[in-house]
């Protein structure tokens, strides 16, 4: 390996401040695309429902050249999941992360405005994902992309173990996360995390609703290091940047990958405090969480009411639109 001096270290490290600098700055609002529904519009007419409601940024869960060739010039920036069933093969040789990258980026990149690559959702017990997110940078860094594009993996919270007080946060399997957080720091990469207060909600009786909804409540969690909260989700949110700040990753910045609130068929699953949720969500984002004040970046999740979604019926109801593109509640992202 060849010895870098220290004017292009410095350079590297600029590149990275500065890319960090600009997607923190201001506040960014993105909705989830999935497809898991036999009643779904056009790839076309969904990216126009996205620009038609001022939605700037979405994220999709594989690599879907019909949504990819939609989303030409459009200007919404996207973060691009390599699939799940994918991190396998990214993990097992290089050249299949560089057939990945020039298949999937480099032929929509910059027409398609690709910000992050999400390799894996919800998947850190996999041995595969750090390699596989290795593979992935390196391809980018050969292809020339990876100071525009940065690597990461969407967690869930289950990986955090505390979470309350928020500064109690560490993550759970240190010796999965921390590596996965170095490379995440070396690189000027965001975690991608999927925050569900209505799950944490859902799970414990003893959580005011309204506390989950971001409106007053009667709930005030005060942290030891001198901080309160008013909102499950800033609590949260805090208790994953307090367990990057002890793997290490004090300069990482969390990006929530998904959040939102069901609409029906579940404990405090209904149109208004969907409508509650999701407007105040968007609307927080500006704000920022006591531990990290400031602009945040958001997804929604998700654009559909999904009907091939399995699991429990309340999965087919975290929709912001019907199939028919009709709002299920009106709601401004502006």
């Amino acid at each position: 390996m060849a010895t870098l001096g220290v004017a292009p270290v410095l350079g590297a490290a600029l590149v990275i401040a500065a890319f960090a600098a600009t997607v923190t700055s201001v506040r960014a609002i993105g909705v989830c695309y999935g497809v898991n529904g036999n009643n779904l519009p056009s790839r076309s007419d969904v990216v126009k429902l996205y620009k038609s409601n001022g939605i700037g940024n979405m994220r999709i869960y594989f690599a879907d050249q019909q949504a990819l060739d939609a989303l030409r010039g459009s200007g919404i920036g996207l973060v691009l999941d390599v699939g799940n069933n994918k991190v396998g093969d990214l993990a097992a040789s290089p050249s299949n992360a560089a057939s990945w990258v020039r298949d999937n980026v480099q032929a929509y990149y910059p027409d398609v405005s690709i910000m992050y690559i999400a390799v894996g959702n919800e998947l850190t017990g996999t041995a595969d994902i750090l390699s596989a997110m290795r593979n992935v940078h390196d391809a980018l860094v050969s292809a020339g992309l990876a100071g525009s594009i940065r690597v990461s993996t969407a967690v869930s919270m289950d990986t955090v173990e505390k979470s309350s007080p928020p500064s109690d946060g560490v993550f759970k399997d240190a010796s999965v996360m921390s590596p996965i957080v170095q490379f995440l720091a070396s690189n000027g990469a965001p975690l991608l995390v999927n925050v569900y207060p209505y799950f944490a909600y859902k799970g414990d009786k003893g959580i005011d609703l309204n506390y989950a909804l971001f409106q007053p409540s009667s709930t005030t969690v005060r942290d030891p290091n001198g901080l309160t909260y008013n909102n499950l989700f800033d609590a949260m949110v805090d208790a994953v940047h307090a367990a990057l700040d002890k793997a290490g990753g004090g300069n990482v910045n969390v990006v929530v990958s998904e959040s939102g609130w069901p609409s029906a068929d579940g404990r405090g699953a209904s149109v208004d405090n969907a409508r509650t949720y999701n407007q105040n969500l968007i609307d927080h984002a500006g704000k920022g969480t006591p531990r990290k004040p400031g602009p945040m970046e958001v997804y929604v999740f998700a654009m559909f009411n999904e009907n091939l979604k399995r699991g429990d019926p309340t999965e087919k109801k975290f929709g912001l639109f019907n199939p028919d593109k009709s709002p299920v509640y009106p709601i401004n992202f502006k």
